[in-house]
C-alpha cells in the first residue's frame, strides 16, 4: 500500500503544479485592470523611439505606450532594461508588455505573442522630391541605386540586379552618404532603412541641393510590434485594437511625424 500511496501523492502534487502553472500563464487582464497600471518594459537607448534623460523618458514608443494605456483606462509605468533583458523581464512577470522597437522573433512565439505592427522600419526607396518616374524596382532599369555598404538594402539591391542587369549599384559607407548621393544627382534613388532615412531627411532637408521624398511602400518590411506573454490574450487584443484605431484616425502618423517628420 505504501508504494501505491506514494504514487498517488506524487501524482496529486504534479497536478497541483500543473494547474498552478496554467494559472500563472493564463489571461491576466483582470489583475491588470484591477491594478490600474500597465507595466511597460523598454530599452531607453534607441532614439527616437525611447530615450531616458534623468527621471524622464521620451520617444515614439513612450507616446504609443501612454496612448494605449489611456485607451485601456490604465496608467503606464515604465521600467528600463538592457535590450538582452527585455524578454526575460516579460516572461518572469516583471512587466506586462514590451514596447521597445521590437520585431517579431519567431523563436520566441512559444512564450510570446505580438500585436499588430505600429511602424515599419524596413528598407524603403528614397528619390528626389520632384521625381515622378520611380515607383519601384522595375523603374530602376538603366539607373544608379545608392545603398549603405553591407546593409540589408545592399543585399536586396544585389538580388534586384540579377533581374535588372543594367541597374548600377553604388555602395556608400552610411545611410547619410547614400542619401546625399541622391540629393546631388549621383544616384537616381537610394534603398535604405526607414528610420535612418527619416532622421537624415529631418535633419538635413534644408541643407540639401535637392529635397528628397520617401516612397510609401516598404521594399523589405520590418514591422515593429508590441510584445505580451502568450497567455495574455485580452491584453494583446486590446492593444492591437488600439493600434488599429490610432492608425485609422491618423494618430500613429502624428506620433511618427513628431519624432521622425521633417
Amino acid at each position: 500500500m505504501r508504494p501505491r500511496r506514494l504514487v498517488y501523492l506524487i501524482g496529486f502534487l504534479l497536478l497541483i503544479l500543473l494547474l498552478g502553472g496554467c494559472k500563472a500563464d493564463g489571461d491576466r487582464w483582470e489583475q491588470i485592470a484591477e491594478s490600474g497600471v500597465l507595466r511597460v518594459g523598454l530599452d531607453p537607448t534607441y532614439p527616437p523611439f525611447a530615450v531616458a534623460d534623468g527621471d524622464e523618458v521620451y520617444g515614439l514608443d513612450i507616446d504609443l505606450a501612454e496612448a494605449l494605456a489611456q485607451e485601456m483606462g490604465l496608467e503606464p509605468q515604465f521600467t528600463y532594461f538592457g535590450y538582452d533583458g527585455l524578454y526575460d523581464a516579460l516572461t518572469t512577470g516583471q512587466v506586462d508588455t514590451l514596447i521597445s522597437a521590437l520585431v517579431v522573433a519567431p523563436e520566441r512565439t512559444r512564450d510570446i505573442a505580438y500585436t499588430t505592427s505600429y511602424f515599419d522600419a524596413g528598407q524603403f526607396l528614397v528619390v528626389p522630391i520632384d521625381d515622378h518616374t520611380i515607383a519601384g524596382m522595375v523603374d530602376l532599369a538603366g539607373q544608379t541605386l545608392a545603398v549603405e555598404q553591407g546593409a540589408l538594402g545592399h543585399v536586396t539591391a544585389l538580388e534586384w540586379q540579377r533581374r535588372l542587369p543594367d541597374m548600377a549599384i553604388a555602395p556608400y559607407p552610411s545611410v547619410d552618404a547614400a542619401l546625399e548621393a541622391v540629393a546631388d544627382d549621383s544616384a537616381a534613388a537610394a534603398l535604405v532603412d526607414h528610420v535612418g532615412a527619416r532622421l537624415f531627411m529631418r535633419q538635413a532637408t534644408t541643407k540639401l541641393p535637392s529635397p528628397l521624398k520617401l516612397l510609401p511602400d516598404a521594399v523589405v518590411s520590418e514591422p515593429y510590434v508590441v510584445a505580451v506573454r502568450n497567455g495574455d490574450r485580452t491584453l494583446r487584443e486590446k492593444m492591437s485594437a488600439g493600434i488599429e484605431k490610432f492608425a485609422k484616425a491618423g494618430v500613429l502618423d502624428q506620433m511618427v511625424d513628431r519624432w521622425l517628420g521633417d
